[in-house]
């Protein structure tokens, strides 16, 4: 079996909220040919949403940026999907990754973010450095 993909796309979008369903559509319908269950595309969908929403609302600070997205097919089923940005970044990723930790001064963000990636990923991690933005890399398996 190939350790590397079969198939990959990239996709490089500014960072605007419009394009939220953009990328969660087009992650969405290049995962569906690995015939994914309905609840598997779900979870995809949902994981994704909440990664480029943070780098909309998070990354820029209401300034210009853009979101960088590779997401990768392998034979054994696994899907990654890598979203970054050249943002802020998040100076304690371990601090912001705790269930209802936010930022947010006026308390329209929840903090559940990286929770709700997590629970829809067989694998996350964040990666991130003060000035030069944040990578989120999901890894979800595809039942066969």
């Amino acid at each position: 079996m190939r350790k590397k993909p079969y198939n990959e796309i990239k996709i490089t979008l500014p960072a605007i909220a419009e394009n939220e369903a953009v990328c969660r559509g087009c992650i969405c319908q290049f995962a569906a040919k690995a015939d994914p269950t309905v609840t598997e595309l779900a979870d995809i969908r949902c994981a994704v949403s909440e990664a480029v929403t943070n780098c909309v609302v998070h990354a820029y600070r209401g300034g210009a940026g853009y979101i960088y997205i590779n997401a990768r097919l392998y034979d054994d089923g696994k899907l990654t999907v890598k979203i970054a940005d050249k943002g802020c970044g998040i100076p304690d990723v371990a601090l912001a990754m705790t269930p209802l930790y936010t930022t947010d001064k006026d308390g329209e963000r929840s903090g559940m973010g990286f929770a709700i990636m997590q629970s829809f990923c067989d694998r996350l991690k964040v990666t991130s450095k003060v000035g030069a933005g944040t990578v989120v890399f999901m890894e979800k398996y595809l039942k066969r």
